[in-house]
């Protein structure tokens, strides 16, 4: 297996690259939040790979970091969800986003991600629970009360983006009920 790639980055087509390692080019199929990390052509570059073996192809996915990778594994261990859309929930949220919407339970996050429906949200919150959520949640991610979670999901079907709810959600005091604090983030928002 190919665990890693140290090379010259030769082109880039989102979400494919192709890596100059010693005279040997290796296409390479990168999520977005790798891809716009990466250096101009012609820079060297190291991705973390992770190799798939098929009956009719070789196929290699690179991370610019060891979370996404380890996440990548995570997500086409589901059933159902292949390399394709583990790159596109990759490419859609961050990893900290996406350990946050399995912590707090969130399918409406997840469905905003292309080729994710309902039932392929329940069923990565149902397969990654106490798997990504705790890794992370370990390293700062804060865990939300029921009332907090309601009012960030009742933010985000109001239309507002994933960083304004959170940013919203800040200045509404621990404790606070439901409907009261959904009237104080979108006091926050309105200013």
């Amino acid at each position: 297996m190919i665990g890693r790639l140290s090379g010259i980055l030769l082109e880039k087509n989102p979400p494919q690259l192709l890596v100059d390692c010693n005279g040997v080019g290796y296409e390479v199929d990168v999520p977005m939040s790798t891809f716009y990390n990466l250096p101009g052509t012609g820079e060297k570059i190291t991705l973390l790979t992770h190799m798939a073996v098929r009956e009719d192809a070789h196929l290699l996915y690179g991370f610019g970091t060891a979370e996404e990778r380890n996440v990548f594994k995570q997500l086409i261990k589901i059933s159902g969800v292949g390399a394709r859309t583990a790159l596109s929930i990759l490419s859609g949220m961050s990893v900290a986003d996406l350990a946050q919407s399995i912590t707090l339970q969130e399918a409406g996050r997840l469905t905003r991600v292309p080729g994710i429906g309902k039932k392929t949200a329940e069923r990565l919150l149902l397969e990654l629970k106490g798997k990504l959520g705790a890794d992370l949640g370990a390293a700062g991610i804060a865990t939300h009360s029921d009332a907090t979670g309601d009012i960030l999901n009742a933010l985000l079907a109001l239309g507002y983006s994933d960083k304004e709810a959170t940013l919203a959600l800040k200045q509404v005091p621990a404790g606070t009920g439901v409907s009261e604090g959904i009237k104080l983030a979108l006091k926050a928002l309105s200013k």
